[in-house]
């Protein structure tokens, strides 16, 4: 089947984050912390903005500011949002107070594991992991190593998003219809729910990272 390189973007297409943008202090942090905590229990009791803020006596403009973290509520705002939410004031400082992790993994010593299809020769390293966290997305890094040919190559199909990164060999990766040429330095970004994989092992061994993101609880 004829392989077709994945599209280019442009330097015209406009990020949705800066990656080195850092943070001036604390800046809204807390604020962030407390919208999340503040639309979470007000999802949770199936109301809407608009009863809430009925409830609590505030606009609906300032709820609206208050769950997106553009402002900084004062105690008695949150005093009369727990009241009308029935929850203890402390509980809106929660996602504030989370701990956040790192994780270090030194060569060579990512935990082996299996994925459905694994074959002889075909070796993933979990590189790390963090489970529910602030972000509310979970990513699994992997090292996959292929260093045996298969009679029958794995194929995988589940939620999220993968990115591939070829280190070493060449490989030959289906995603859904269409084979992709991969050679050290190119990268694979898909959705993961179309049926995926090593089709033809061109130049062995071959390395690559595949680094799955999925939401919580998918």
């Amino acid at each position: 089947m004829a392989s077709q390189p994945a599209k280019r973007t442009t330097g015209n297409s406009a990020l949705g984050q800066d990656p080195h943008r850092v943070r001036d202090g604390r800046e809204k942090v807390l604020e962030v912390a407390i919208g999340k905590e503040v639309r979470a229990f007000r999802k949770q009791q199936n109301m809407t903005v608009n009863e809430l803020a009925e409830a609590t006596g505030l606009s609906v403009g300032m709820m609206s500011k208050i769950e997106n973290g553009n402002t900084s509520p004062s105690l008695t705002t949150l005093q009369a949002l727990a009241n009308a939410l029935s929850v203890p004031l402390t509980s809106f400082f929660r996602g504030f107070e989370e701990n956040r992790f790192a994780v270090l993994t030194k060569a060579g010593e990512g935990v082996e594991t299996q994925r459905m299809g694994t074959r002889a020769g075909h070796q993933y390293n979990l590189l790390g992991h963090i489970g529910s966290n602030a972000s509310g997305v979970i990513v699994e890094p992997y090292l996959i190593t292929l260093t045996e040919e298969s009679d029958v190559f794995p194929t995988f199909q589940h939620d999220g998003i993968e990115t591939i990164y070829m280190l070493e060999g060449e490989v030959d990766y289906r995603h859904g219809n269409t084979v992709y040429p991969l050679k050290p330095g190119d990268t694979l970004f898909f959705d993961a729910d179309a049926p995926h994989g090593p089709e033809i092992l061109v130049k062995l061994p071959a390395r690559y990272l595949s680094i799955i993101s999925y939401p919580q609880g998918g």
